[in-house]
């Protein structure tokens, strides 16, 4: 079913006058006539902008019916000085501004002078505004009257000199205000996109009015125009070398420059000279006019940054006029010119944006070349030719960049290699597209890459709308089959399809245009269709459910016919094949195709149920499937449809209520989701359509009665819909039972939830359902007795509906009430953790209702008669701040207990259950409409509060070296002396008190024994205490710590709370918020503590959570000291650890505990479009990280990498962490050779983390496989740095192995060089025309191959494998063969030959699998290799004693044998 969207309404602000204006209107209009004042008048009267829009339609009509000699008429002048005012006043999205200056387009000559003048008065007024802030409204303006507005652009033009002076000013004024306030993010972006704005205006004003100011620029050098374009021109630059501000600034600046120099520079035809030496640093000053180098002089020079570079060639792209070859030869040089340095420009920039920014400066060269062929030279022509080095330049930035992680490059380069082939077409017009050999040449090597290269399906697809599908499957018929083989990986399957797509679609075409009908739609069924319905009966579940998705839609799009073909086909066959649990069978494509054919409205089920095509039996069939997948499609059968209105038949109601019969208690999550969707959809269909029927109804005409349904009467519809839908909740309350299981309850109350959801309507419309007239108190107990599951969806399911039905849900006694409120302050003390949870959502539920003031009265002995006395309060306010009352009043009192015996707390009062329910009870509370606010802000205070002194009493043991054992008393003294001692020997840096002087509880904790005691550390340790009831409990460590870190976990998550109170523009005084800026100050530096100091990976993780709320609200605060915050807390940090200090607390073991948790959200929460913080954090991280010197202190190295691996973890930072990625290869495989463990162990984590942020993370279990694996051109073009490094390395470490050697020499760093290279394959992409050439890595990695280990030498024979191009595979392979010794050697070494012999076996795996063609040189290369293989028979007899390397010898000769089929034609000799 297709869900249309509901028109957004419009709102249009109405525009008021003042006194004086409406005074002046009423002077002049008439009350017997209208005239233009009365019009005006009444206009301003309106309260609605939409009246208001009719209103001004009328003014043109009124003027045109005026004599000429009205424009003389006073009440005319003063009406249009109105109407400026109005115009100038107006919100630049305020339609109401469109519509007057589309009708003051169409104005009377006779009056436009008098217009003008009226404009030209109240933007004089604009332009005199000083306020930097009010800057943007004025520039909005200027703006508005240049964009298809003549009476705005005649406007502008006669106040060219005071526009251009305001625009000037405000330019400096923007900068100076923005360098003033530096730090402050929230203020530094709007006065970004402000300067933005007056870049963007002052661009529009040349180019509207170009021909007006050149008359002045070129006879008059000292005018003030020129004057002006010159400041602009200098602004512009200075904007575009400062790398300081916004890329989208420096972007349009360098658009501006050339912009600039265009409408400046004579003569315009050695411009692109200009251009072109500019961008390759080779300008001279001698033949560059002086207005030039005083205005651009820091363009003047040879090495010019490269953003600079990509923004200026981005400039003359756009800027410059390509076609019909206005520029001459000189246009044509500058268009290469660019191309080589975009080209060059792409391994420099690996920042994301500018790598994004790169790839789309490249696809406006290649729509620019397009541009330029069409009048370009033979010369261009033959530059810009497939086969020319421009052309094969940006094949190699297409393969490098086509699998790119940002997806605006990959899109980008998608564009870019279809631009590239319609510039090849465009060069070869007139000779046979389809056997170019251009195209033919990138077609064998686009079809010989593997099918888990995503460019290769975009590429292919490209390619097809240039040479057709007929030549592509010509070389292989099997692509069909292929790609849907692919489609079992969901990365894939929408690439895929896209690709078959376009195939199928050309295909059809291509038949159509050369067959008849009869003759080609079988053949195109036999390539297209019948494979899928192979898939469809056969394959595996994701496959099937990828297929149905993506492929079946476009398909029957392409040819609803061919859905007659299938259904003949699969019923056929649906008897007999009717699938089982792992496959769908016929039956179960059959329910497939029917589904999405209905879904896309090619079909309508009444009329195959009709027919008999399709029986009843047969849906039931499919509704209780075994396979889960082909119950779902049953049922989208019957729910999904193309028209949202479409009559739910008797029929298909029937079926629903047989499928809730058996499915609603699926154990797959995924199913169950799929059932509530679908469910969904149908409730929306019966709602949508007893609109339709009541309007039916309503008009009671037999014309009106529905199509295909005339002898059912619209009200007869609408009572089977209300007892469908009775039948339906009266089941789905069934199944709520005490004890029914977790799934069974989720569908049933999300179900529910659906139901309550889209059959509420207003008062007094007509509703065909309502489920509030289902409900009785029974029903009520049971979603309540919900709220107790320990499944919290559960709970959140029960709780959302009884709050959609809220009016009858509080319709039970009073005493229950008072018994569930009981229930809930009991449970929130419990020890079972989601106890409290469950009195969380208890005490939610009774907020809203109104007698719950009372029960708490009982138990609040501070209640408030003044809040009763205030009916302006709401109901859920009261109630709330009643709640949060008595749960703090109790917990100020556990608190004091818990600091006498934390132990008692932990086994009969554990806090954090209090806090948790107030927690939920404030976030359910809105704050934006509170009315006891003086109650409220001393609430918080005093949760803050409370806050602090819980966590003063939990955080000594969440802070302890070794939490996990803790018990914090002893009732032995002598004991806990010896403890003492041993705990200053393990703790050396702890100094907190409660270790230094622990207390001893004796027997039932009365007493306080003055002398020392410790905490024993032994898990098994447990401790007897006496409750509240003289009961004696047993507590454990584990039973402390849990108190303790959840008692943090529930602080934290209420301050980050807490601290949303916030206003945005926040002030230091109280009264501005329920939260003041010093309180939130205070609560940042309670975080950093926590964060800092806790040991416990629970505490600092929930801390972190809460942290998290903190910086997000501070980056978005207008506050500047509170802006500053996170950088002022992030500098502290770093000194903290850069120096050293042994009294420092922070924990140089667990991974650095709560460090890069602290330093994590402080980078997070940085805007986007500003990294500073985080650039300049990681510098000061890489250069920790790097390996020190050994008199130094390891712990900041630590520190650094524990860090790093956090930050290259998160995938908030995206692609921001990307260009430090390389830095950070190097400092882990570097810090593997500390001598140090916890070094080590640090550089393990990080370069775990870096490979899967490199490769991407692993979704299968096979190690070798190559979706998380990338070319070797790939890899090295995106970290360059790596690539003389991982060289550099490698030489070394294949330095220490020395076969000559008996002592076993293994290199730290070998298994990670390795690691990494063996991530790399090869591609027939890769050419010797590569910037970075393999070669030298070839015989180091053959040199790994004689490690003693046996995983080394694995991995070093994968690893070889992409540094050997395909065509030096034989040779390679030859050598390699020819280095194993004979049976007779003196000294054979087995690992050298085990190694040897695997590096042989991986690289004649990966060539005869590369896809080839037969060649001779293949030929002669692979007879060579059997001959020389022939000669070491003897590895694989018995004269060889070692077994490993006999079977590894047999691996290559069943590998040669197994290809061997393959070529027996093309290979004689065999």
């Amino acid at each position: 079913m297709v869900l249309k969207k509901k028109k957004k309404e419009i709102q249009v602000d109405a525009f008021l006058l003042d006194q004086q204006q409406l005074e002046k209107l009423q002077r002049f209009s008439k009350a017997e006539e209208q005239n233009l004042a009365s019009l005006l008048l009444h206009c301003a009267q309106l309260s609605s902008g939409i009246q208001q829009i009719q209103c001004i339609k009328q003014i043109i009509p009124l003027l045109k019916k005026m004599d000429q000699d009205s424009a003389c008429d006073p009440m005319v002048k003063a009406c249009l000085d109105i109407l400026g005012e109005t115009y100038f006043s107006l919100g630049v999205k305020n339609p109401l501004k469109k519509v007057l200056a589309s009708s003051l387009n169409s104005l009377p000559e006779e009056f436009i002078t008098l217009a003008v003048q009226s404009f030209m008065c109240c933007l004089r007024e604009e332009l005199k505004t000083t306020d930097t802030y009010l800057y943007r409204k004025v520039l909005d303006n200027l703006v508005s009257c240049l964009e298809d507005f003549s009476l705005g652009r005649a406007t502008i033009k006669n106040l060219l000199e005071e526009v251009l002076q305001f625009l000037q000013k405000s330019i400096l004024d923007i900068q100076e205000e923005n360098r003033q306030n530096h730090g402050n993010h929230v203020v530094q972006t709007q006065l970004m996109h402000d300067l933005l704005i007056a870049i963007k205006v002052s661009m529009m004003l040349v180019q509207k009015l170009q021909e007006n100011i050149q008359g002045s620029l070129w006879k008059h050098h000292e005018s003030f125009i020129w004057q002006s374009m010159c400041n602009l021109l200098k602004s512009s630059t200075n904007f575009l070398v400062d790398a300081t501000l916004l890329q989208t600034v420096q972007t349009t600046s360098g658009l501006a420059v050339i912009l600039f120099t265009k409408a400046m520079y004579e003569p315009v035809e050695e411009l692109p000279s200009l251009i072109s030496d500019l961008l390759l640093g080779s300008i001279k000053h001698a033949g560059v006019p002086v207005w030039f180098v005083s205005n651009c002089g820091a363009l003047c020079t040879e090495h010019l940054p490269d953003s600079v570079r990509l923004f200026l060639c981005h400039g003359a792209l756009a800027m410059l006029e390509w076609k019909n070859g206005s520029m001459g030869e000189n246009g044509e040089k500058l268009l290469l010119d660019i191309a080589s340095v975009l080209l060059s420009l792409s391994s420099e920039l690996k920042e994301s944006s500018m790598a994004a920014s790169l790839s789309r400066t490249l696809a406006i060269w290649t729509n620019s070349a397009l541009a330029a062929l069409v009048s370009g030279s033979p010369n261009l022509k033959t530059k810009l030719n497939g086969n020319s080095d421009v052309a094969g330049k940006l094949l190699e930035y297409i393969y490098t960049h086509w699998e790119h992680p940002v997806d605006a490059v990959r899109h980008q380069t998608k564009l870019i290699f279809r631009n590239l082939l319609q510039i090849h077409r465009n060069t070869i017009t007139g000779s046979n597209e389809k056997s170019d050999p251009f195209f033919a040449g990138l077609m064998k090597r686009l079809l010989s890459l593997e099918w888990h290269v995503k460019g290769k399906y975009t590429s292919l697809g490209c390619l097809v709308e240039c040479v057709g599908t007929e030549n592509i499957l010509q070389l292989d018929r099997t692509i069909p089959v292929q790609v849907l083989d692919v489609m079992n990986d969901q990365s894939l399957a929408p690439y895929a399809s896209d690709l078959l797509e376009t195939m199928f679609t050309n295909h059809k075409a291509h038949f159509a245009l050369c067959f008849q009908e009869s003759t080609w739609i079988d053949q195109w069924h036999e390539i297209w269709v019948s494979p899928l319905l192979q898939i469809l009966c056969e394959g595996n579940q994701d496959q099937t459910t990828y297929i149905i998705d993506y492929y079946l839609p476009k398909l029957l799009r392409c040819s609803p016919d061919s859905l007659s073909y299938m259904i003949t086909i699969l019923q056929a066959s649906a008897d007999a094949n009717l699938g089982s649990c792992t496959t769908r069978g016929a039956l179960g494509a059959l329910m497939a195709c029917l589904r999405t054919a209905r879904a896309h409205g090619h079909l309508e089920l009444s009329s195959i149920m009709g027919t008999g095509l399709v029986s009843t039996e047969c849906i039931k069939q499919g509704l209780v499937h075994q396979h889960h997948q082909v119950c779902i499609d049953a049922l989208g059968l019957l729910c999904e449809t193309h028209r949202s209105t479409e009559i739910v038949s008797a029929e298909e109601m029937q079926l629903i209520q047989f499928f809730m019969m058996y499915n609603l208690s699926s154990q797959s999550p995924s199913v169950r989701q799929q059932i509530v969707c679908l469910l969904r959809k149908l409730f929306c269909r019966i709602q949508e359509s007893s609109l339709v029927l009541y309007k039916l109804e309503q008009n009671k005409t037999k014309q009106d009665l529905l199509e295909n349904s005339t002898q059912r009467h619209p009200l007869g519809i609408l009572q089977q819909y209300k007892d469908f839908m009775s039948s339906v909740c009266d089941r789905l309350f069934e199944v709520l039972f005490p004890g029914s299981s977790h799934p069974t309850r989720f569908s049933a109350l999300t179900i529910l939830g659906s139901v309550a959801e889209i059959f509420s309507a207003p008062q007094g419309q007509a509703q065909v359902f309502q489920l509030d007239q289902e409900i009785d108190s029974t029903r009520v107990r049971t979603l309540i007795q919900c709220l107790a599951s320990t499944f919290e969806e559960v709970k959140v399911l029960a709780f959302g509906l009884l709050m959609k039905l809220r009016a009858v849900a509080f319709n039970l006694k009073d005493s229950e009430y008072l018994d569930l409120f009981q229930a809930a302050m009991d449970l929130s003390t419990s020890t079972k953790p989601y106890d409290c949870v469950t009195a969380s959502y208890l005490l939610n539920f009774l907020i809203h209702h109104e007698g719950l003031q009372h029960i708490c009265s009982g138990k609040w002995v501070e209640h408030n008669t003044q809040i009763d006395g205030n009916a302006s309060v709401s109901t859920v306010e009261k109630n709330t701040l009643a709640v949060i009352k008595l749960l703090l009043v109790n917990v100020e009192e556990e608190i004091l207990q818990a600091k006498k015996s934390l132990l008692q707390a932990a086994a009969s009062f554990p806090m954090y259950g209090r806090v948790h329910c107030i927690t939920g009870a404030l976030q359910k509370l809105p704050f934006n409409n509170l009315t006891l606010v003086s109650e409220w802000k001393e609430m918080v205070a005093r949760l803050i509060l409370m806050s602090y002194k819980l966590s003063a009493v939990v955080s000594p043991v969440v802070q302890s070296s070794s939490p996990e054992g803790l018990i914090p008393m002893d009732s032995d003294s002598e004991t806990a002396c010896r403890l003492q001692m041993i705990l200053n020997e393990i703790q050396p840096q702890d100094t907190n008190d409660y270790f230094i002087q622990p207390k001893i509880l004796k027997e039932h904790s009365e007493v306080e024994s003055e002398k020392l005691a410790d905490c024993r550390p032994m898990e098994s340790t447990c401790t007897e205490i006496t409750g509240k009831e003289r009961q004696t409990c047993d507590v454990t460590a584990q039973m402390v710590l849990v108190c303790c870190w959840r008692s943090m976990k529930e602080v934290s998550l209420l301050l980050g709370t807490l601290c949303k109170l916030l206003p945005s523009q926040a002030a230091p005084e109280p009264s501005e918020g329920l939260i003041t800026v010093e309180q939130v100050k205070n609560i940042g530096d309670y975080f950093k503590h926590h964060l800092l100091q806790s040991r416990h990976r629970g505490a600092f993780e929930l801390a972190y959570a809460g942290f998290v709320q903190l910086t997000e609200m501070l980056s978005r605060c207008n506050s500047e000291s509170l802006c500053k915050m996170p950088e002022q807390w992030l500098s502290c940090v770093l000194e903290e650890i850069k120096s050293c200090d042994p009294s420092s607390t922070l924990c140089a073991t667990r991974r650095s505990a709560g460090i890069p948790f602290y330093i994590q959200a402080l980078l997070a929460s940085e805007p986007k479009s500003k990294t500073d913080l985080l650039k300049r954090t990681m510098k000061e991280l890489i250069t920790l990280a790097a390996p020190l010197n050994e008199s130094s202190s390891v712990i900041p190295q630590v520190h650094a990498l524990n860090i790093l691996r956090a930050l290259f973890r998160d995938t908030r930072l995206g692609e921001n962490i990307m260009p430090y990625v390389a830095d950070g290869i190097q400092a882990a495989i570097l810090g593997f050779m500390s001598p140090v463990w916890a070094v080590r162990n640090s550089s393990t984590l990080l370069f775990s983390a870096l490979i899967t942020r490199i490769f991407g993370v692993k979704r299968g279990k096979d190690e070798n496989s190559k979706k998380n694996r990338m070319t070797g051109r790939e890899f090295f073009s995106r970290f360059p740095s790596l690539y003389p490094f991982l060289l550099k390395q490698l030489e070394v470490v294949t330095g220490t192995l020395n076969s000559e050697a008996e002592e076993l020499k293994i290199h730290p760093s070998l298994f990670l060089l390795l690691l990494i290279l063996g991530r790399l394959y090869p591609s027939p992409m890769d050419g010797a025309c590569s910037a970075l050439s393999m070669a030298p890595f070839v015989p180091f990695i053959i040199r790994c191959g004689c490690s003693p280990v046996y995983r080394s030498r694995e991995m070093s024979g994968r690893a070889l494998v992409p540094f050997v191009m395909v065509n030096e595979v034989p040779q390679t392979v030859l050598s390699l063969l020819k280095g194993l010794p004979d049976s007779t050697s003196p000294c054979i070494r087995q690992n050298n030959i085990h190694g040897t012999l695997l590096q042989v076996f991986h690289l004649l795996q990966s060539y005869l699998e590369s896809k080839q063609l037969c060649s001779s040189d293949f030929q002669q290369g692979l007879g060579d290799i059997i001959a020389c293989v022939g000669t070491k028979l003897w590895l694989a007899k018995r004269p060889n004693p070692c077994l490993v390397t006999r079977a590894a010898y047999l691996d290559v000769l069943v590998l040669l044998s197994t290809h061997l089929g393959k070529f027996q034609k093309q290979v004689s000799g065999f």
